[in-house]
């Protein structure tokens, strides 16, 4: 049987999943505009929100995986 390799996200809280951060940055960038109607203050904003998306969606997780903390970690198997 081939185990399969544990991700950084199965322990992580529901609140920082993928989806719950693609779907909080898209709400803040998009209130932005929707609130301000300026392109200038959503541009100020959406900035440090895609690197927050970026840094934890692409960056965080390559490093959980490559510094091997997650190796030592089994998930339980629903054995029947």
């Amino acid at each position: 049987m081939s185990e399969k390799p544990v991700s950084p996200w199965q322990f992580k809280p529901w609140w920082c999943q993928p989806w719950s951060i693609l779907l909080t940055g898209v709400t803040l960038i998009g209130s932005s505009w929707l609130i301000f109607k300026t392109v200038w203050l959503t541009v100020l904003i959406s900035i440090p929100v895609l690197v927050w998306m970026g840094f934890f969606l692409l960056i965080w997780p390559q490093l959980i995986i490559r510094s091997g903390i997650l190796d030592s970690y089994q998930l339980p198997t629903d054995e029947s």
